[in-house]
């Protein structure tokens, strides 16, 4: 199981950018990954600290959320994380958090509009709202994928429950989550000082255009 180390070692240490981005309570939020060239993923386990998880307490899944690898029973997200990546092939990073202003929004069924250009480079858009979904089997999961497949966010605000982010790797999955929880706060804000302006949608397109494709090294 060799193979499985350096990713559970990954995703282990990525959920220190949970906590460190205040994104997270107790337990709750997990963060998985695809395994690269298998129908397998690792996923944090079922309410164990942040402080004490390691990479060996990392589970490996199948993509239909058995256990393959590890001692622990994985998140209570498992369901909704494997029909991601059962569904969405691109997809190799799922995060889940109650980040408190995203999570707000949720509890509205507000979609958060795209009114700031840090929005327009990592989301492409409006972050929308997913269908109020039970857990206890992939009814969260199917949520997911029908509200983002075909829409260039990278986040969804599943009604009256939190946020789900994906990526091409579990990092772009957290960054998306830090980000969404970022702009969540600042639109909050600025629909108290009045209400914000949108963004035309040639330039979201033109930014998010520049954002993914030039932008960086």
């Amino acid at each position: 199981m060799t193979a499985y180390a350096e990713l559970r070692r990954t995703v282990c240490d990525l959920h220190t950018e949970l906590t460190r981005n205040n994104l997270v309570t107790w337990t709750a939020g997990n963060v998985s990954g695809r395994v690269p060239g298998e129908d397998l993923f690792v996923i944090k386990p079922s309410g164990v600290s942040y402080d004490d998880l390691t990479p060996e307490s990392i589970v490996v899944c199948d993509l239909h959320g058995r256990v393959v690898e590890g001692d622990l029973s994985p998140s209570s997200d498992t369901d909704a994380h494997a029909y991601v990546y059962r569904n969405l092939p691109e997809v190799g990073g799922v995060v889940h958090t109650h980040s408190t202003y995203a999570t707000a929004w949720a509890a509205r069924a507000e979609p958060i509009p795209c009114v700031l250009t840090a929005m327009a480079d990592e989301f492409g858009g409006e972050i929308p709202v997913g269908p109020f979904a039970l857990i206890g089997d992939d009814s969260i999961g199917r949520g997911i994928v029908e509200t983002l497949k075909g829409h260039r966010s990278r986040a969804v605000l599943m009604q009256n429950h939190g946020v789900f982010t994906i990526g091409k790797d579990a990092r772009a999955a957290v960054k998306a989550a830090v980000m969404c929880e970022d702009v969540a706060r600042t639109v909050h804000v600025s629909r108290q000082l009045g209400e914000p302006l949108p963004i035309p949608a040639a330039d979201i397109d033109r930014l998010y255009d520049r954002y993914q494709n030039v932008y960086g090294q």
